[in-house]
């Protein structure tokens, strides 16, 4: 019990409130809200007991073993394989099946990649100006990330290769090399506009510039997301008992949970997430600020800008600032596997912390 005292309770209140939003923004947006409902709940308690299952386990073995974060990538790795043959659904195959339950690796695999990358970076910061450092990184991001570009998930893409970005920011590269990798960055996109994408991910890109080309066709979800987000007006809808509480949106639980949420709690509640949101971050920051070796500040650094591009990017697309790539908004959206994922990450941070008091 003295252990569990020395957690961040600050940092789970901050967290559960976060969630405690999005469960009462799915409440009357449709037939299926009771059962999501129900479901985020059982999620929300998993994740819990899983944060603090991991606040205990020692992130130092990750530290200190390169095996430990090999293994647990090669295992993401093996995941994502697996999602390429399981069954597709609505065209993607991003999930493995299990009868009624069904998992997300790129989740996890997100995770996995963080681990690898703090390991890798926290032993080679002082070289990172020579090339075949950089290189070996930007491979081991490469796999996974061609893995999810296969499924196809676009939204998972980016966040590798904002994460990997954003670590070799943190480990300290050279402008140079940045602005190299930049260049490089916007050729293999050019390949993959014309080689890659599907026509469907080429037209959500298109209708995201002028969504009235098509507005009843590619451009409908990022007009349908800009009427939810204006319409909430200053406080929302959601204690207007004469105003329908129906999502206006198409998957108002997930990708478009932000315009939903906008809709019934208005502009102050968009406030208060965002200062939640904040809080947030600046909790995890000041617990890489404490910490005494360089895996756990890449870590928690890493932790970070995962959650900040999930989002940026869904605050985006749901404004219509941004393509729609199917990107859950951390905490807000329903979902076992961001969330649970996000929730063994917030363990290995709470260990980081106690680690740093004792």
């Amino acid at each position: 019990m003295s252990l569990l005292r020395k957690l961040d309770w600050v940092l789970v209140a901050i967290v559960l409130s976060i969630i405690g939003l999005g469960i009462a923004t799915f409440y009357g947006l449709g037939s299926k809200s009771t059962g999501i409902i129900d479901r985020q709940i059982v999620f929300t308690a998993i994740g819990l007991a899983i944060m603090i299952m991991f606040s205990f386990f020692d992130y130092r073995i990750l530290k200190n073993h390169s095996t430990a974060s090999i293994v647990i990538y090669s295992i993401a790795v093996a995941l994502l394989s697996l999602a390429l043959a399981s069954r597709a659904i609505r065209g993607v195959s991003s999930w493995i099946i299990f009868g009624n339950f069904t998992f997300e690796p790129a989740e996890f695999a997100k995770l996995a990649v963080l681990i690898l990358l703090a390991k890798y970076f926290s032993q080679k910061h002082v070289e990172i100006y020579r090339a075949h450092y950089i290189i070996a990184s930007g491979i081991y991001m490469l796999v996974p990330t061609v893995l999810t570009l296969l499924q196809p998930d676009l939204g998972s893409v980016i966040v590798f290769v904002i994460l990997w970005l954003a670590m070799l920011l943190f480990a300290g590269i050279k402008r140079k090399h940045l602005l190299v990798i930049l260049m490089l960055s916007v050729i293999v996109g050019m390949i993959g506009w014309f080689s890659v994408l599907k026509p469907y991910q080429k037209d959500r890109i298109i209708s995201f510039i002028n969504p009235y080309l098509d507005p009843r066709g590619s451009g409908y979800n990022t007009l349908q997301a800009q009427v939810s987000f204006g319409s909430g007006g200053l406080m929302g809808i959601a204690f207007d008992k004469n105003t329908d509480q129906k999502a206006l949106v198409p998957e108002p639980y997930n990708d478009f949970v932000f315009a939903a949420f906008a809709r019934k709690f208005g502009f102050a509640g968009v406030i208060l997430l965002l200062a939640l949101l904040t809080a947030l971050i600046a909790r995890i920051g000041f617990i890489a600020s404490r910490a005494d070796n360089n895996f756990a500040k890449l870590f928690s650094l890493g932790f970070m800008t995962i959650i900040l591009t999930h989002v940026f990017v869904n605050i985006g697309m749901n404004m219509g600032l941004l393509p729609i790539t199917g990107i859950p908004f951390s905490f807000l959206s329903y979902g076992g596997s961001h969330l649970i994922t996000l929730m063994i990450g917030l363990g290995l941070i709470q260990n980081i912390n106690l680690a740093a008091r004792t």
